[in-house]
């Protein structure tokens, strides 16, 4: 079977427990650090500022280069944080079904005006593109314009990130939907990593030609970045051993659910760093100087890794901030991290959910 291209695609249905005790232990990590009161300033916790509070189970953040931008997975809100506090509903995207994991995900913003997301629709999981209108403070959406549909969709295993890379293409990672399977599958574009055209078409210089796929054998990335270099990374959510940071190539194959975790198999390609799920469950991820920033949810902890050598580690707010869903470069250096603990599987604190900034605590 060929490569699947912009046609129809099943929906999958099924699902499988998410992400169930470890059964090895830790083999690039460091000790976690102590449990500092929020908004202290420590060694290794920086100082957290509050940017917005009391969000509905946020996802994305989206910078707009004069706004921060914020989708709410069980709302279907996307959300401007004013620099204030306050946030404005800029608008609420239309038919989308809501359950489990699905909901509307990911945002990627393009200047000067184009917003896209990822959300679950009555055809499965899709990604539309909108024009935002207006100005900071006032922003407004148009109507969707859908440019992929019928992705599939479950209860979970969605996966649901949007980015563009640094050569103006939009990559958008989606998740086996429960069929592990799929992820092996030439015929379907469930465990893929997809690469579109801005408008929407398949490029011409994608690895698989006509199809979106990108790369393939991946359970559930949420996690998409780039370096200085070019050089692309995503963070996978494993099942019952390892999760993963890959590094991604065109084409490439990263064994799922032949092999989770490093396993030396000719044909795939190993992770460069690796964590048990019950230390991990790596959603967002950014860059700053050469250090790759992991929002970790099950983890509850914010993960840093040195790319030049990647057994070299920190964790920071381990337990402080409950489950961390995205983490994006903001302004001066600063990181912002999203919370994730309403949705359902956390714990929520007065004020959750949470957009926080923190100065980019580097290596140490």
């Amino acid at each position: 079977m060929g490569l699947l291209t912009a046609g129809a695609l099943a929906l999958a249905s099924c699902s499988i427990p998410n992400d169930p005790a470890p059964t090895a232990p830790v083999s690039t990590s460091e000790a976690p650090t102590g449990d500092a009161p929020i908004g202290e300033d420590t060694a290794q916790s920086g100082t957290l500022r509050t940017l917005a509070a009391e969000l509905d189970a946020p996802w994305s953040v989206a910078d707009t280069g004069d706004a921060l931008l914020v989708s709410e997975r069980d709302s279907g809100r996307i959300v401007e944080v004013l620099d204030d506090g306050d946030v404005l509903e800029v608008g609420r995207l239309p038919d989308v079904d809501f359950g489990g994991e699905g909901g509307l995900l990911g945002l990627a913003f393009k200047a000067p005006n184009r917003l896209y997301a990822y959300s679950t629709g009555p055809e499965g999981n899709r990604i539309q593109r909108f024009t935002l209108a207006g100005s900071a403070g006032s922003y407004t959406l148009s109507e969707p314009r859908t440019l992929l549909d019928g992705l599939p969709a479950a209860s979970n295993h969605n996966g649901g990130r949007l980015a563009f890379g640094p050569d103006g293409m939009l990559y958008a990672s989606v998740g086996d939907a429960g069929r592990p399977d799929s992820a092996q599958d030439p015929g379907s574009l469930g465990g893929k990593i997809l690469r579109l055209e801005a408008a929407g078409g398949v490029p011409a210089d994608n690895p698989f030609p006509g199809s979106y796929v990108y790369s393939y054998g991946h359970r559930n990335v949420q996690g998409l970045v780039w370096d200085a270099d070019g050089t692309m990374y995503a963070s996978e959510f494993g099942q019952n051993t390892w999760d993963e940071l890959n590094k991604i190539t065109a084409g490439g194959n990263y064994g799922w659910p032949e092999v989770e975790g490093g396993a030396g198999t000719q044909g795939f390609t190993d992770p460069i760093a690796q964590w048990p799920t019950d230390q991990a469950s790596p959603s967002g991820i950014a860059i700053i100087d050469s250090v790759l920033y992991l929002a970790n949810l099950r983890g509850q902890r914010l993960r840093a890794v040195d790319l030049a050598d990647p057994a070299r580690q920190r964790e920071l707010f381990t337990g402080e901030l409950g489950r961390l869903r995205d983490v994006v470069p903001g302004a001066g250096g600063n990181l912002l991290l999203l919370t994730n603990n309403t949705d359902g599987r956390g714990n929520p604190a007065p004020g959750d959910d949470r957009l926080l900034e923190i100065p980019a605590p580097g290596m140490g």
